[in-house]
């Protein structure tokens, strides 16, 4: 078995979908925002600005700043109140309708997060360890959502608190179907852009096409490595990837196989470990950036 994003017919392109600009507290205005990605070579941007009272609640239309190359995908950062710390919520919307209605005056997150995904977006559980979202916090959405961050490069640069894969792998342990994001919530005050991303494998790289890719799972996520080819064959998983440092598969509390070496291409792993629950890959290169498979559940 071929995990779908590489058996299915296509390409990998390669997008962001939670950035910011001037429309809400970035500081480019979504035109240098996007110029910025389509020029690093992107093919496609989710501008999500904050869809707060206090900017107007932005889904800002892109479609001008689109070109035969580079498209981009409307949504937003959507909040209501209130995580377990009294926070409000931080979700990502991909995907929304430029009419998308503010949020209700009684409108809570878990209502506010459904009517997301009702009017067609991709939804994903933002920083889960930057927000510090408890596992009751992830519940919540566990059903609602289609993903978690499991990277957010703005995060990582200005608190270290980049890695969403707590919260994931522990509602994945509770037998939550969910999917792996990596993003850069960009807001350009600090060196937080091109630093985390997904390759999503579609055959044209319209934004109906890129979002169901998204929404089947069809993409994996890379701060570096390019993973070529993830298959499982019996009690084994065969992995291709560009030169890394390590190679491993993990699942549930400390379950993991690991394989080192320098410029690893390829690698063998076995899954009896994990025989009738999940797993993921991730690669590891010389600088210590990671690639991340989707969870895959054996049976």
């Amino acid at each position: 078995m071929t995990l779908s994003a590489f058996a299915r017919p296509g390409r990998f392109r390669r997008g962001n979908i939670h950035t910011h600009s001037t429309r809400s507290d970035g500081a480019r205005s979504p035109k240098e925002v996007c110029r910025v990605y389509a020029e690093a070579g992107y093919d496609f941007l989710c501008l999500s600005d904050h869809f707060l009272e206090r900017f107007g609640f932005p889904v800002v239309d892109t479609s001008a700043l689109r070109t035969d190359r580079f498209t981009t995908i409307f949504g937003a950062e959507i909040h209501a109140p209130a995580n377990s710390h009294g926070e409000i919520w931080h979700l990502l919307a991909c995907g929304l309708p430029l009419d998308f209605a503010p949020l209700g005056k009684d409108e809570d997150a878990v209502a506010l997060a459904k009517r997301a995904v009702a009017a067609g977006a991709f939804l994903g559980i933002a920083h889960p360890q930057w927000s510090g979202l408890s596992i009751e916090d992830g519940r919540q959405m566990a059903e609602i959502a289609h993903s978690v961050e499991i990277w957010n490069t703005g995060c990582a640069v200005e608190c270290d608190r980049g890695d969403g894969t707590a919260l994931l792998d522990a509602l994945l342990s509770e037998g939550h179907r969910l999917l792996a994001y990596a993003s850069d919530d960009a807001h350009f005050k600090s060196p937080d852009w091109c630093g985390g991303w997904m390759m999503v494998k579609s055959e044209t790289n319209e934004p109906d096409a890129i979002l169901a890719a998204m929404k089947r799972g069809d993409f994996y996520s890379s701060r570096g490595p390019v993973l070529e080819d993830v298959h499982v064959d019996g009690d084994k998983v065969r992995v291709a990837c560009s030169p890394a440092r390590g190679i491993a598969v993990v699942g549930r509390g400390s379950r993991a196989e690991y394989v080192g070496g320098d410029g690893l291409t390829q690698a063998e792993l076995p899954l009896e470990r994990f025989r009738g629950d999940w797993f993921r890959v991730v690669v590891m290169d010389e600088s210590g950036r990671q690639a991340w498979t989707n969870p895959v559940h054996l049976g």
